[in-house]
């Protein structure tokens, strides 16, 4: 995927699905025939947002369609993943969404879904490989780059001097990992060439592993004790790195960045522990994903505003990318006003005052 692939041509495509009657307990309310969608998460400890978002956006999206929709959560297990797949097929589901735990895995759910007959949609997460017909996301190029934009602005208003700049990287066999790193290094990259900033350390974190982070950023931080920012892909991982340099009373003073706008993350960010964090309106993810695959369903064309690129399989995959936004200080009661958030959740205790002071509503 390159930069501005939000720029690229609409694109339409007629998938030709054969679907079979299910029974009476799979057709849907609205009368469109065995139309059963199934959806598959990849976990729960990497991201607050796949329980607390994910699913309850696409749970009210299938029900206000009227269509039947079993949503399930792999929590983390390649096996669990596969073996979830294969029910939902047995079951009679005839489109799948998938959020893959590595492509290897996903890849194997996608042949056998085509198989079986059944349509996957990748789901936030591309399939290396896969040949999955639709992926819906975020241009997470653009997600890692306002990360990048992020740091530079952060170290900025510090008025830092050469600092040293930690990656600590999402997971290796996630593709989106691969894609924020793209973009958070297409603007920190040019600054380290021109000397502007010096590359610290730059490292995965096996499966997004909050506590791998942690013990991965104390070693960074052991080795290059002046570390001046932190690249965190997302913010668990920044919490991580968080947690570690408050330990050495760092907090604050080391930019750190993030990305899911999580209710810890915006916390970090009011508190001056974390310098942003990108939100990603998962509503809006979780409706196109739904229209997309009731539409699938139902033996309708599915439409896609965008493509990104499969190296892997050397293709273009037609896709509907979703735009990410910045969060700031300033601006943390953006999320909340979308309701992504509860102000009730967020402004609890001590982040009552800062909240107030921030012009969170």
């Amino acid at each position: 995927m390159r930069k501005g692939i939000l720029g690229i041509a609409a694109v339409s495509v007629a998938l030709l699905t054969s679907l079979t009657a299910c029974g009476d307990n799979n057709k849907d309310a609205g009368g469109g025939g065995s139309a059963k969608i199934g959806v598959i998460l990849p976990d729960s400890k990497t991201s607050a947002r796949w329980e607390t978002a994910d699913r309850k956006y696409l749970q009210a999206a299938f029900d206000a369609a009227g269509i039947k929709a079993d949503i399930q959560n792999a929590q983390g297990d390649k096996n669990a993943f596969q073996t979830i797949a294969d029910q939902m097929i047995t079951n009679g589901a005839t489109v799948l969404m998938i959020t893959n735990l590595d492509s290897g895995t996903g890849k194997a759910v996608i042949q056998k879904a085509k198989s079986q007959g059944v349509t996957v949609i990748d789901y936030d997460r591309l399939t290396l490989g896969g040949g999955a017909p639709f992926y819906v996301s975020f241009d997470n190029v653009k997600v890692g780059k306002l990360m990048g934009d992020g740091l530079a602005k952060c170290l900025t208003d510090k008025k830092a001097v050469n600092p040293v700049v930690a990656y600590l990287n999402g997971g290796p066999t996630d593709n989106n990992a691969t894609l924020f790193k793209n973009g958070y290094d297409s603007v920190l990259k040019p600054k380290f060439d021109a000397g502007e900033y010096a590359k610290g350390p730059d490292q995965a974190v096996p499966e997004w592993d909050n506590t791998t982070a942690g013990t991965i950023f104390e070693q960074m931080l052991t080795g290059t004790p002046n570390l001046g920012g932190v690249v965190a892909a997302n913010d668990g991982l920044g919490n991580a790195a968080i947690a570690v340099l408050k330990k050495q009373k760092l907090n604050g003073q080391v930019p750190v960045t993030g990305q899911d706008a999580t209710v810890q993350g915006l916390q970090n960010v009011l508190a001056g522990d974390q310098c942003m964090t990108v939100y990603k309106a998962i509503k809006l993810e979780a409706d196109a994903g739904a229209k997309l695959a009731i539409a699938l369903a139902k033996g309708e064309k599915g439409e896609a505003n965008s493509t990104v690129d499969d190296p892997e399989a050397k293709a273009k995959v037609p896709a509907v990318l979703l735009e990410p936004k910045a969060i700031y200080k300033e601006n943390v009661n953006d999320v909340v006003a979308d309701g992504y958030v509860a102000k009730a959740e967020l402004c609890t205790g001590e982040f009552a005052k800062l909240c107030a002071d921030n012009g969170v509503r």
